[in-house]
């Protein structure tokens, strides 16, 4: 089963469960104040709250591994999540650094005088105007007769797409195992009056 989908799916089930619960508190609270108001409202009653109780009492329980399995899920999720997302930035860290790599080295030709393509100068003053004019100048101070002619380093560059993280980490598998779906009515019906 997937992530997302578990997640959905438990998260449904909790809601019922709190839903239930609820339900049920009132009905004990109500059995509770007849009990009081009524001389014999213990014998009349005290076992139906016994069995309102010992459902709770379950309800609270399976409501309470739903939880904790949720939990689990909700940090397998942010592992995939944390692993797309860094996968991202490694390949972004990459760029950036080859990137630099290429603004250096035309920074470098420029100084030894050489000619690079006009395309090449121009993404060296978007990065920086001081690190262009600094090459310029000491190229032409160290000009030689003969200067070295370079093709640009930038070619055709390819934008490569991501996975979105929520998407991967919705659709991965969930890992361990999951506790057995049951229904509120199930639940209610294993608790036996005493």
């Amino acid at each position: 089963m997937k992530i997302g989908e578990a997640q959905q799916l438990y998260r449904e089930q909790v809601k019922e469960f709190r839903t239930q619960k609820s339900a049920i508190s009132k009905q004990l609270e109500n059995l509770r104040s007849k009990m009081e108001n009524s001389p014999e409202g213990k014998e009349n009653y005290g076992s139906e709250a016994a069995t309102l109780e010992l459902t709770l009492d379950a309800l609270d329980e399976k409501q309470k591994e739903y939880q904790d399995y949720l939990d689990k899920l909700a940090d397998q999720y942010c592992a995939y999540w944390n692993a797309a997302a860094a996968e991202q930035q490694r390949d972004a860290t990459a760029e950036y650094t080859a990137e630099l790599g290429k603004i250096m080295e035309v920074a470098r030709r420029l100084m030894k005088g050489s000619i690079v393509p006009a395309s090449d100068e121009r993404k060296l003053m978007e990065y920086s105007m001081d690190l262009y004019q600094a090459a310029k100048n000491i190229g032409a101070i160290i000009q030689r007769e003969k200067r070295e002619k370079y093709k640009s380093l930038w070619g055709e560059e390819e934008e490569k797409e991501y996975d979105d993280p929520r998407e991967v980490a919705e659709n991965a598998e969930a890992s361990g195992a999951a506790p057995e779906i049951v229904s509120v009515e199930d639940t209610m019906a294993s608790v036996s009056p005493s």
